[in-house]
Order: C-alpha cells, then sequence, then structure tokens
C-alpha cells in the first residue's frame, strides 16, 4: 500500500532548499494533478516526453533490451518533487521500487490514495530530501523542480547524495532565454494554460550553469535534449534547448 505518512529519520546533513511559497502553490494544485484537463493539463502533455526520454536513457546507461516491458525491474527509483506521482506511477509499471519525496504533504496525499487505486506499490514522502534518511537509488530524477528550490547547490548536491555509485539521475527544467520568457510565463501563464505564478523567469538555469552544478556535486551531465513545441508535433525531444531541456547525469 501507499504511504504518504512515512516519516524516515532526519539526516541533519541535508540542506534547506524547500520555499514555503513555492510548496503552498503547488499543494494547493493537488486535488487537479491526475485531471488531464484541469491546472496540470500541460504536465500531462509533457509526461509521455519525459518518459521517451527516460526510457532511453534507462536502456542506454543499463544496456537493457529495447523491447523489455519492465526495464527497472530491481532497480529502485526516487523522484523528487513529485507532485501527485504522474511519473512515480509509469516508473513503477517499467518494473521499478519507487519512492516519492515533495515539499507539499496535500501533494503526497493525492499521490498515494491515486496510486492506491491504481493497484500500485509506490512509498511516498513529504519533506525535505536533503534531510530524510531513505538511502541511495538507482535512479534519481527531478523533473521541472531545480527551477522553484531556494538553494540550487545544495539541491544537487542532496540529490548526489541519494544516488547510488553507478546510478543514473534524469533532470528537466526551463531554460532561462528570451524566449522562455515569451512563450512559458508571457503565453502560458498569461493564457491560463499554465496557473499564474508557477514559474519565475529569474529562477531558470542554463544547461551551462546546471553542469557547472553537477560538476560540483561530483557528477558528469550528459548531452542536453531539448523538449519543443510546434502546432503540428506539439511537444517533442528536439536539439532546440530555448523553451526546456532534460539531462541526465552520473557519477564521474
Amino acid at each position: 500500500m501507499s504511504d504518504a505518512t512515512t516519516q524516515p529519520r532526519s539526516n541533519t546533513s541535508g540542506g534547506q532548499t524547500i520555499r514555503p511559497d513555492e510548496a503552498a502553490h503547488f499543494g494547493k494544485l493537488a486535488k487537479d494533478w491526475w485531471d488531464p484537463k484541469g491546472s496540470s493539463a500541460m504536465l500531462h502533455r509533457l509526461n509521455p516526453v519525459r518518459l521517451a526520454f527516460l526510457r532511453e536513457c534507462v536502456d542506454m546507461h543499463w544496456g537493457g533490451d529495447i523491447s523489455q516491458r519492465h526495464p527497472l525491474a530491481g532497480k529502485t527509483a526516487l523522484d523528487v518533487g513529485c507532485g501527485a506521482g504522474l511519473l512515480c506511477e509509469p516508473m513503477a509499471r517499467l518494473g521499478a521500487d519507487v519512492t516519492g519525496v515533495d515539499a507539499a504533504p496535500e501533494n503526497t496525499a493525492a499521490a498515494a490514495v491515486h496510486a492506491d487505486g491504481a493497484g500500485l506499490d509506490i512509498r511516498y514522502i513529504a519533506g525535505e530530501v536533503g534531510s530524510l534518511d531513505i538511502g541511495t537509488f538507482d535512479l534519481v530524477t527531478a523533473m521541472e523542480v531545480i527551477e522553484h528550490v531556494a538553494d540550487k547547490p545544495a539541491f544537487i548536491a542532496a540529490l548526489a547524495g541519494r544516488l547510488a555509485p553507478d546510478g543514473l539521475m534524469v533532470l528537466s527544467t526551463p531554460n532561462r532565454t528570451p524566449q522562455s520568457r515569451l512563450l512559458m510565463i508571457g503565453a502560458a501563464e498569461g493564457l491560463g494554460m499554465i496557473p499564474k505564478g508557477t514559474h519565475h523567469w529569474d529562477d531558470f538555469i542554463t544547461p551551462e550553469e546546471l553542469g557547472a552544478l553537477l560538476d560540483d556535486a561530483g557528477l558528469e551531465m550528459g548531452e542536453p535534449r531539448g523538449i519543443s513545441f510546434r502546432p503540428d508535433k506539439g511537444l517533442h525531444l528536439s536539439a532546440d534547448l530555448s523553451l526546456n531541456y532534460l539531462v541526465t547525469a552520473r557519477y564521474r
């Protein structure tokens, strides 16, 4: 059974990265996370793109069979900033033993209810990832999260501390470019496609900046892949990094 009330022992070495106002903003959206036409509609459109990238990276990292239905069988996975479990549930279906961590208790509660309804055994925890004594994981993901944290170096260090020595990390985040300011904030939030106040452009991080943070944490960043939008294709993986991008990281 999924457990949103799990309370692992605290690890005092973890730095504080949660912004209470950000946690409150996303906590208010908890009831709509699983509504593909609700406030998280854009995440539902984005999720297949993220999963395609994730599956490709998992197969490459562990040398799996691309036709295998459960490439994460026998692996542990941690999704940080998991929301109501939009990524956790597919990872569980790919065979992983999944833990989701989120700053908003409302989100982990909604995630646990949904996972139980789907018959998935996923552990959900509300809290600060760097302060939770939850061990290490083969796969660590944080999708659209780093732009919301208070201390980016501390957050990356906390993720690195949860990654097993031969593990794989996958991150996604908006790029800080004029295009992302215009389209992701001006257009998407202005037209109600994304809830207003979700993004703050000054907090977006470039691939170069993210690479430096990962390097400081002892990790090597893979080649970034962009997420682009075209009316005839929708959201899709691309070489264009101007709006949003995904990267892998692993220990050197």
